[in-house]
């Protein structure tokens, strides 16, 4: 049957392909064998490789091919509004303003008992916050709200005799003023005669006693006062002010949970300048500016970007640096041309970190203004805010942890700003004698604007003070340990992480790891030093003015305080630990007001320094020439630092 169905008897397979008895086909080859299995596993490797670096969201703007390309081709599609490609809602996008321009105006200053009138330049900056942060300020030191109280300490002595006495007349050179008593039979002349004198209080008088309508003259009229209040003289609205510890948040933070995303930012190169000084102001580190300069070195004049010229320039995390953006993709336009005609050139980042030419990306319709689009996972803290901002317009370290200084204790450091924030700053122009001096402050964050104005009093001591005559200082620190801490519980009610109830936190919990070191929040004498139920180590500090500081769940004391010891703001009393009912380490911190439980984020505290009543009218004339500075136009000689 077998043979009936096509089978028969043959010899038996072999790798004997020499044996000619052999019927041909019979023989096996093992060079032919190990072939096949190594094409078909090396086929299995590149197609593996292939998959894992598509899934491992390896972003790639650049290949060989494109590097052949020095002109990308015409893009034929339609205007679009969203800048992000592939989005199913269209991203939010702030302007940006980033000016740094020279204002001059014409100074009095006595020097060697002469009274000098000459012109004087000054820097003012007015800028956006940073939405980005870059590694333009990747190496900014960490927060550490104790290092900054050395930072807002008053200047003992003026390091410059500075002079913001603004003439009321711009002036050719130098003007020398000397002042000489009046000399005696000296008479000056008449304003008006006395018969105009006399005609003027006839008329007044013919208009109040001879009409029949009611007397016409000057009178004050409050600003508080309305003609529909039910009472004469009463206000029926005097209730206003200013709103104290409002906090304004975005209306969906959905997107602050979720990892840094790409960004992207339009801007106009006001002047002529080199391309590194660009570069290096949006974020790239001096290695990318030369891998960017020697890949455009055919495309750039060397002379650097003309005035007008538009930049477009992505940026996205990276896995070694998450807390900072880098530059993926850099595009440079025309500022006339049609549609893709204004395209020059496009580098972009490779896997192997290399600056390559690239395709022109997406064509957008470029706004009028400097714009960036705003992530909310993007959004920097205002403490990292500030410094990529004070660097980006060539601030140096002092002048910026002096900035943040002032403002600490009036402003969480920690939290995220909201995009449209600004910052306004005044300084004395540098000269080859001395470096600029910070005269002027402003910050707006979330609609509030706070200002802190330059004032020397007559013993020679500097320190800055708001409209109110009281510096940002405050006698009591927020966040009493190194680093500020992370907030993990607020002050108020909540479900007990270990009880499972509903109950009154009363304090915030700030973690950090073990053996963190704690400070005083305030000057004080030490009231309490041991452990209590709940709360482990405990210590409590009692300050002026009935208030009291609390800092549960150390790990240990600081050697050599106790009960009674007078301690100073700053000074160590403590290390973060986990003692007593804790799931975790940091620091519970507790501020009571007259006995009564405050929230110590949120609470109004009362400032360490208040200036004097005596020099208060000069302040107010000094309050008053700056912003008369911040006012005026820029000299013709401006630097408007958009990019």
């Amino acid at each position: 049957m077998l043979r009936a169905a096509g089978f028969e008897d043959s010899p038996a397979l072999t790798v004997q392909s020499t044996d000619g008895e052999i019927p041909q086909g019979r023989e096996l080859s093992f060079a032919w064998l190990s072939g096949t299995v190594m094409t078909g596993l090396t086929s299995v490797l590149l197609m593996g490789a292939a998959l894992y670096v598509s899934f491992q969201g390896q972003d790639t703007f650049s290949t060989a091919y494109a590097a052949l390309q020095l002109a990308a081709p015409r893009i034929e599609q339609p205007t679009a509004t969203d800048i992000m490609a592939k989005s199913s809602r269209l991203r939010p996008i702030a302007a940006t303003r980033s000016d740094l321009e020279i204002i001059e105006a014409a100074i009095r200053q006595n020097v060697d008992g002469r009274e000098i009138i000459r012109n004087q330049p000054f820097t003012r900056i007015r800028a956006t916050l940073a939405t980005t942060a870059t590694s333009l300020s990747a190496d900014a030191p960490a927060y550490d709200p104790v290092a900054i109280l050395n930072k807002t300490q008053p200047l003992k002595v003026a390091s410059l005799d500075i002079a913001t006495d603004v003439y009321g007349t711009d002036v050719d050179g130098e003007v020398a003023v000397r002042q000489a008593a009046m000399p005696a039979n000296f008479v000056p002349t008449r304003s008006i005669s006395d018969q105009s004198a006399a005609e003027f209080v006839r008329g007044v008088a013919e208009a109040t006693f001879f009409t029949d309508g009611p007397p016409q003259a000057l009178a004050y009229a409050s600003f508080g006062l309305s003609n529909n209040s039910p009472t004469p003289g009463v206000a029926d609205n005097l209730l206003t002010g200013i709103a104290e510890n409002v906090t304004v948040m975005p209306k969906s933070t959905l997107g602050a949970d979720k990892g840094q995303g790409r960004t992207e930012r339009f801007l106009t190169v006001r002047e002529v300048g080199p391309l590194a000084d660009t570069l290096v102001r949006n974020g790239f580190t001096s290695a990318q500016v030369v891998m960017v300069e020697n890949t455009l070195a055919n495309l750039i004049p060397a002379g650097g970007l003309p005035a007008g010229i538009r930049l477009r320039i992505l940026y996205g995390p990276l896995t070694s640096d998450p807390n900072s953006l880098v530059p993926y993709r850099m595009s440079i336009y025309r500022p006339d041309g049609t549609q893709g005609d204004r395209h020059i050139a496009t580098v972009a980042l490779s896997d192997t970190g290399q600056y390559v030419v690239g395709l022109q990306p997406d064509w957008v319709e470029f706004p009028e203004e400097d714009v960036e689009q705003i992530n909310v996972g993007n959004l920097p803290t205002v403490y990292r805010s500030i410094w990529e901002t004070g660097r980006k317009h060539d601030l140096d370290n002092d002048t910026i942890e002096r900035i943040i200084g002032m403002f600490a204790y009036d402003v969480d450091m920690t939290k995220r700003i909201t995009a449209g924030d600004t910052i306004e700053i005044l300084e004395t122009a540098a000269t080859p004698d001395a470096e600029p001096e910070l005269l002027y402050v402003g910050l707006n964050l979330g609609g509030t604007k706070r200002q802190l104005y330059r004032f020397t009093t007559p013993d020679g001591t500097v320190d800055f003070f708001d409209p109110d005559g009281e510096t940002g200082k405050r006698f009591l620190n927020r966040r009493p340990l190194e680093g500020g801490g992370t907030l993990r519980s607020r002050f108020g009610y909540r479900i007990h992480p270990i009880f499972k109830t509903r109950r009154l936190h009363t304090g915030v919990d700030l973690a950090a790891p073990t053996g963190t070191p704690i400070y005083a929040a305030g000057d004080g004498v030490i009231t309490y030093y041991k452990w209590q139920s709940g709360y482990g180590n405990k210590v409590e500090i009692q300050h002026v003015n009935g208030y009291e500081t609390a800092y549960g769940h150390m790990s240990r004391y600081a050697d050599g305080l106790g009960v009674g010891s007078k301690v100073r703001q700053g000074q160590v009393i403590g290390y973060v630990g986990s003692t007593g009912q804790s799931t975790g380490p940091h620091l519970h911190f507790e501020v009571l007001i007259n006995g009564n439980l405050v929230d110590p984020l949120s609470v109004k505290l009362p400032k360490d320094n208040v200036l004097a009543q005596q020099y208060r009218g000069e302040f107010e004339q000094t309050m008053a020439q700056i912003n008369d500075l911040m006012a005026r136009d820029p000299a013709p000689v401006s630097v408007a630092q958009a990019n």
